[in-house]
């Protein structure tokens, strides 16, 4: 089967859902039920996720001390930024296109590019600009820093800068593996293909075969670059988690900038201990809403929640982005769980009319467990929509609750394919689950919470669900699916895409997910073509969406690991949120 998902349109398709003539095909996995589970005195048999309880408490968060607090501290960042500052004039000075190039990617690497913004657009602008250097021709490892570094700020990059290193015959030269560095770049690069590209799709298959067959008595720290590559490459990762992987493999190479170095752990530092306090404000939030204690079938994911944003947005001035987008998505995950396991269908239809209708009234129809989640996310997203219109004068309520709507719609139509037993094909669940993702929803929450200044033409072309937005949400459905399938078959999720496509091709599952990773390197290309056409949207909204992808790919590169809590997601809470470097 060719790529079908990759010609589907960017639209909604569950606003009046009607459900395809049922087979007789179930694939339910097994179930674990709850005989007679008593939630707010109601009493009927319910599934159960059997998750795992929370690992933080909020007693545990505000015990949450930092010693980066404080004015002490800001000031030696900005000290240590005027001293980079002085470094990158010096490079510019003396004209050192690779070292230009090289500083770039350590800042952006090492997390600290943002204070940067000018210079390095400075920088690329004149680099962009005088792109005749002979040195492209001479050395890949030039060659490919420069392409993805000015694709990834908006200039458009030839692929053609790489034909001086193809043979007669159109392939890369064999002699080229020999660089295990110009590889590498190489290699990196080729993820920043747009469809149709023969030169980079070419460049992909010739480093990730010869990279994978590396020899081990190389450069060891370059080793350990080839193999986290290879593991997931660059564009692929969320920025704040490669910062602190990369901090400690630049500290221990001879050529780090030492000033450079300590910048970027002490800003990491600073950032950690605001993000900590934010932290703290969310579990007190969180705690006062009662939803973990009194709907104890759901996940409780405070933690978890908080992790996505510090991918999504982790800047210092987006600290009321994370906090909106922490409340949202612990919300959504106590809402899925409800569409995905505990609800009974008709409950889930009387819960998807409330919000639909969005009237504290409509509570009187919803059983006593769905009263206290409808008024939780009621008078959450009110407050949102209250803060807006008071520091703006802007009333984005209709903006949230179509969002809201939107995906509970879609999560009815999983439910309705669940309880009748039937299994869409691959492109029928496509065509539904890239809203069910949650990702319009998360992105057009965000974007409203990264500005003073609602920009109307964005939002309204948010909400026209762009290609940018579809396919990103696709990626990470995708992603998800991978990642989470196992475990939520088991608990009788509903099939996902890779048993939509195993049972409409007749395919094992090794297969369909090979096919599924096809897919999603395939969308990345439309990710990439549409980031660098012309739209509406500002960079910073261009930002939340590639890096809530990021994200997803962080969450379920090793199962689920924002359901089941794996040991991955530990490791990220712990070195993004409460480990410090050590300085």
């Amino acid at each position: 089967m060719a790529f079908s998902l990759l010609s589907l349109t960017p639209s909604f398709f569950g606003r009046n859902p009607k459900i395809a003539p049922l087979i007789s095909q179930k694939c339910r996995g097994s179930v674990t039920y709850v005989a007679s589970t008593k939630i707010f005195g109601s009493s009927t048999n319910r599934r159960s996720g059997n998750y795992q309880p929370c690992l933080w408490s909020d007693d545990d968060l505000q015990l949450l001390r930092s010693n980066y607090k404080g004015h002490e501290y800001a000031k030696q960042v900005e000290e240590l930024k005027g001293k980079v500052k002085m470094v990158l004039n010096d490079i510019v000075e003396h004209d050192r296109l690779l070292d230009q190039l090289e500083m770039i990617d350590n800042l952006q690497r090492l997390g600290v590019a943002y204070h940067f913004d000018d210079e390095i657009n400075n920088m690329l602008g004149n680099i962009f600009e005088n792109s005749n250097n002979q040195m492209r021709k001479k050395n890949l490892h030039a060659t490919a820093l420069e392409f993805r570094l000015l694709r990834e700020y908006g200039y458009h990059s030839s692929p053609e800068v790489f034909e001086c290193f193809r043979d007669k015959r159109g392939g890369f030269r064999p002699s080229l593996c020999k660089d295990i560095k110009a590889m590498l770049s190489l290699y990196e690069a080729s993820y920043y293909c747009f469809e149709g590209e023969s030169i980079m799709e070419a460049a992909w298959r010739f480093t990730t075969e010869n990279l994978g067959h590396v020899k081990c008595d190389m450069d060891p720290i370059l080793a350990v670059q080839v193999r986290h590559a290879m593991e997931l490459p660059l564009q692929w990762r969320m920025p704040r988690l490669e910062a602190r992987w990369y901090i400690d493999v630049y500290k221990r190479r001879a050529d780090s900038n030492p000033i450079v170095l300590q910048l970027a752990k002490l800003d990491f530092n600073v950032l950690q201990a605001l993000h900590q306090e934010e932290l703290k404000d969310m579990s007190s939030w969180w705690n006062h809403t009662g939803l973990g204690e009194k709907l104890s079938f759901a996940r409780n994911r405070l933690v978890e929640s908080f992790l996505w944003t510090v991918g999504i947005a982790f800047k210092p001035e987006f600290g009321s982005c994370r906090k909106t987008l922490t409340k949202a998505i612990a919300l959504i995950t106590v809402i899925d769980d409800i569409y995905d396991v505990y609800g009974t269908l008709d409950e889930l239809q009387l819960f998807t009319e409330a919000v639909e209708r969005w009237d504290i009234k409509a509570m009187k129809k919803l059983p006593d467990y769905m009263k206290i989640c409808f008024l939780a996310l009621y008078n959450t997203v009110n407050e949102m929509a209250y803060d807006i219109l008071k520091e703006q004068g802007h009333d984005v309520t209709s903006n949230l609750k179509k969002a809201w709507v939107d995906l509970l719609r879609s999560y009815m139509l999983e439910a309705r394919w669940y309880h009748s037993g039937y299994t869409p094909t691959f492109e029928e669940y496509m065509e539904n689950a890239w809203i069910s993702i949650t990702g319009p929803l998360v992105v057009t929450q965000a974007s409203l919470f990264v500005t003073n200044k609602i920009n109307e033409k964005e939002l309204g072309f948010l909400e026209s669900y762009p290609e940018l937005l579809h396919w990103s949400s696709v990626i990470f459905r995708l992603q998800d699916d991978l990642g989470t399938s196992p475990d939520e078959l088991k608990r009788g999720d509903v099939t996902k895409s890779i048993q939509c496509y195993m049972h409409g091709n007749g395919v094992p599952e090794e297969a369909a997910r090979e096919h599924i990773k096809n897919l999603m390197r395939e969308a990345w290309k439309k990710v990439n073509v549409h980031r660098a056409t012309a739209s509406p949207l500002s960079q910073t909204a261009i930002g939340i969406i590639l890096n809530l992808v990021r994200t997803a790919h962080c969450f379920y590169q090793h199962g689920d690991g924002h359901g089941s809590q794996n040991h991955k997601t530990k490791h990220h809470a712990m070195s993004l949120l409460f480990d410090p470097i050590p300085l």
